[in-house]
């Protein structure tokens, strides 16, 4: 067009501008978890981890973050992953295709030697060390914590349980976001994800920037000791900041409250008239599932897995081996009631209802019991799983009747993983 002048072209076009890649911390607790299935109630201690071994145990924290990292393909370009040697995070990161850079804690025992005055040294190649299930100590994830913490991560993903979210709170100061990925026992906290995918899910989201809202949430802690004698002693340890987004997370458990005792009178009276002469009942951890044992004139383990055949206890306290040694050749029923303030049936606390013994069971012999109030508090949230085996966490998903009184009952869903 006569008398119109175009500005001038670039002959060649300016490159991109250079995006660093965004810092993923990652520490494992390799013995998280470890007493679950044993029916140990916990793994502190190097006692409890060396009786949980002897009695078969294996340790699955590494499979969790695995899981959680496996989500992480998608933006594998995006990210640097640092992490601990050996089992407390690099055998899961390299196995997951990562090329880890190393931080070291200097009370880590290395085969070389390395130690720095910070505390760290950051390497690429692996100091040839194996951190075996009760080799690592909390110090050792504190100094960790630490020096992510002074390298700039842009989260930190840990692999445990409370006792794990209580060291990471210990050392992470202000401005450390972080998430949990479950791989204990118990996990009252508020600071994990509902399992490792949504954790892997979370932390992709959080880095590449769709979920820019953070959230203070509560780490919280029991007396495993007391625990393990049925007395539970919560309470708050800290804060940790962690990514808003609540699809994704657990909420913290809450207590049940003096008030449902009627309901679970209720509860325990519909359960017991239908209960079979030549079925096995297995009473999974709870007070509503210990007042189903008083109404049969049993005393229930209120921590523990208890087993119901003929109207006595067979079985108190029954690890994963046990259920399914009784279930060969019986017809059994698991009665179980969800986390008060999480909803979760199956994967917190009560680890020795494994998805071997569920599998064996099958969901049509899967009886749920909460009290109105419970289910109340989860404001339309569904129920959930967490068995750590997928085709078990989604042979769970649909609906299922929950018995809340003895002529109520309610239809409610289970979410799917």
């Amino acid at each position: 067009m006569a008398g119109v002048q175009l500005p001038p072209q670039p002959s060649v076009l300016a490159p991109p501008k250079f995006m660093p890649k965004k810092k993923l911390g990652l520490i494992v607790n390799p013995i998280a978890g470890i007493g679950g299935r044993v029916g140990l109630h916990g793994s502190d201690g190097i006692d409890v981890q060396e009786r949980a071994l002897a009695l078969g145990a294996v340790p699955e924290s590494n499979l969790r973050a695995a899981g959680a990292l496996a989500r992480l393909d998608a933006i594998r370009e995006e990210v640097e992953i640092l992490t601990c040697p050996g089992e407390m995070g690099e055998s899961a990161a390299r196995g997951c295709g990562f090329i880890p850079e190393l931080v070291v804690p200097a009370s880590y025992p290395t085969a070389n030697g390395v130690e720095s005055g910070l505390g760290i040294s950051r390497q690429t190649a692996s100091p040839n060390v194996e951190a075996q299930p009760g080799a690592t100590t909390a110090q050792d994830t504190i100094e960790a914590v630490e020096a992510m913490r002074r390298l700039g991560v842009d989260l930190l993903l840990f692999a445990g349980g409370d006792g794990t979210a209580r060291d990471i709170c210990c050392a992470a100061g202000d401005g450390l976001t972080a998430l949990g990925i479950p791989a204990g026992v118990k996990i009252h906290s508020a600071v994990f994800a509902v399992n490792a995918q949504g954790a892997g899910d979370l932390a992709a989201s959080y880095l590449r920037g769709s979920i820019p809202r953070t959230r203070e949430a509560e780490v919280v802690d029991i007396d495993e000791e007391s625990f393990r004698q049925g007395i539970i002693s919560t309470r708050l340890f800290g804060y940790l900041t962690i990514p808003a987004e609540p699809r994704l997370l657990q909420g913290a458990k809450a207590p049940s409250r003096a008030s449902e005792q009627e309901s679970q009178a209720g509860i325990a009276a519909r359960v017991a008239a239908q209960m079979e002469e030549d079925k096995l009942y297995i009473l999974g951890p709870g007070t509503t599932t210990r007042a189903i044992a008083k109404k049969l004139g049993l005393a229930k383990t209120l921590i523990g897995v208890d087993v119901v055949f003929r109207g006595k206890i067979i079985a108190a306290d029954a690890n994963e081996q046990e259920l399914l040694r009784l279930l060969e050749g019986r017809k059994g029923e698991i009665i179980v009631t969800p986390v008060g303030g999480q909803g979760c049936l199956f994967g917190r606390g009560n680890q020795q209802l494994s998805a071997s013994v569920i599998k064996k069971v099958g969901k049509e012999n899967i009886v749920v019991v909460a009290t109105p109030d419970k289910i109340h508090a989860l404001a339309g949230r569904p129920f959930w799983v967490d068995t750590g085996d997928r085709e078990a966490d989604w042979m769970l998903a649909g609906y299922v009747r929950v018995i809340t009184g003895y002529r109520d009952s309610a239809v409610y869903r289970i979410a799917s993983s």
